[in-house]
């Protein structure tokens, strides 16, 4: 399998064309980008970390009876991924108050919920990726109601699987961002990534912050952070 053809290029990733039209490359970068891309920056080793975290624990995910984008690793930051048509949407779960979760609602961060919720923004830099619901969704013709369905059942599948594995990890999983999309037959498959660019993952014990959140608060020690996460995974996968 070769790169063909660069066909998209966003804050993480690049994506390329193959000779098979069903299937692409994606490339993971190192370049880390916050606030709707007003922060600008680069996490070191973070691409390879990165695919190498998405691909194994969509492999797990796979086995959970979760369907994936996933293919096939070819080196350190690249990986063969079905070809997809991605849903405008951003899924985030979330299961303890964080980030713009707490401010939006004047909440102190670390507010254990009683049960994961779930919201969904518009991907859509230009308009900063607002909020909408199931309602807004489908009158703008996002997807369908029965999309959404999937969407939010697979979601809190991934939630329960994803939570229970980093619990045996010794981190909390606070809250994660997904992308789905649409095979060439309709089917809803997980897409994009799962790493610590998006979800908030916490010590159990410290509640140190091993993710994202030390890039955009200037917190400090990221690339070990990141390296951090990935070894323990690395230990319980």
């Amino acid at each position: 399998m070769e790169k063909k053809n660069l066909m998209y290029e966003g804050k993480a990733k690049k994506v390329y064309e193959t000779e098979d039209p069903q299937l692409l490359i994606v490339s993971y970068k190192d370049d880390a980008t916050a606030f709707n891309g007003l922060k600008k920056g680069s996490i070191s080793g973070k691409g390879v970390i990165n695919n190498k975290m998405s691909n194994l624990l969509m492999q797990m995910l796979e086995k959970s009876g979760v369907p994936t984008h996933f293919v096939e690793e070819l080196s350190d930051r690249e990986t063969v991924v079905k070809r997809v048509k991605i849903l405008p949407l951003e899924v985030i779960v979330r299961n303890i108050s964080a980030g713009s979760f707490a401010k939006r609602y004047g909440v102190e961060e670390g507010i254990v919920f009683a049960e994961p919720t779930i919201e969904f923004s518009y991907k859509n830099d230009g308009l900063g990726d607002p909020l909408l619901n199931s309602y807004h969704a489908a009158a703008l013709g996002l997807c369908t109601w029965e999309e959404m369905e999937t969407v939010k059942k697979y979601a809190f599948a991934i939630n329960d699987c994803l939570k229970a594995f980093w619990k045996s990890c010794g981190v909390t999983l606070v809250d994660f961002k997904i992308e789905f999309g649409k095979l060439s037959d309709g089917t809803i498959v997980l897409a994009d990534e799962i790493s610590p660019d998006t979800c908030r993952l916490w010590d159990s014990k410290t509640g140190e912050k091993l993710d994202k959140d030390r890039f955009r608060r200037d917190l400090g020690g990221t690339e070990e952070a990141y390296v951090e996460v990935m070894r323990r995974l690395c230990e319980h996968i």
